[in-house]
């Protein structure tokens, strides 16, 4: 099984900001009807709340919300930005690749999680990623465990 399908993957988007990435790789979420639209605002409510708490590493935001009826379906997306934003991380902005995450439950997804994370202590994936123009390349990279 895919970590991440292909219908959740955009490559080299334009955003306006930090808000506007969230939103992005949460509209992926909510078009292949993991989530209702009022998830994404929850994602971007958390960061106003809470700050950059999601800029998990050097360049790399991980998006989500908590578990709500909001939620149809565990699910991952992830977009990688043509210009890198900064999100007001002091350590690991400016963020150029989007993970958008969304779980039933606050336990739920935590496999998928894993093995992303695992892909992502690979350097070649972390290059594919910040370089690659093609959509299924990256999806290649991803779900290559």
């Amino acid at each position: 099984m895919a970590i991440i399908s292909s219908d959740n993957i955009r490559v080299q988007v334009e955003v306006e900001g930090w808000q506007d990435a969230i939103r992005q790789a949460g509209e992926l979420l909510r078009d292949n009807k993991s989530i209702e639209p009022g998830y994404i605002t929850d994602m971007v409510q958390a960061v106003e709340d809470l700050g950059p708490y999601i800029v998990i590493a050097p360049h790399i935001a991980l998006a989500h919300a908590r578990p709500s009826e909001k939620v149809i379906r565990n699910d991952i997306s992830v977009i990688t930005l043509k210009k890198p934003i900064a999100f007001g991380s002091e350590h690991n902005d400016p963020v150029n690749i989007v993970f958008a995450f969304c779980a039933t439950e606050s336990d739920g997804h935590l496999e998928q999680l894993t093995n992303v994370a695992g892909l992502l202590d690979k350097p070649e994936v972390l290059q594919t990623l910040n370089d690659s123009n093609n959509q299924q390349e990256v999806y290649n990279i991803l779900n290559s465990l």
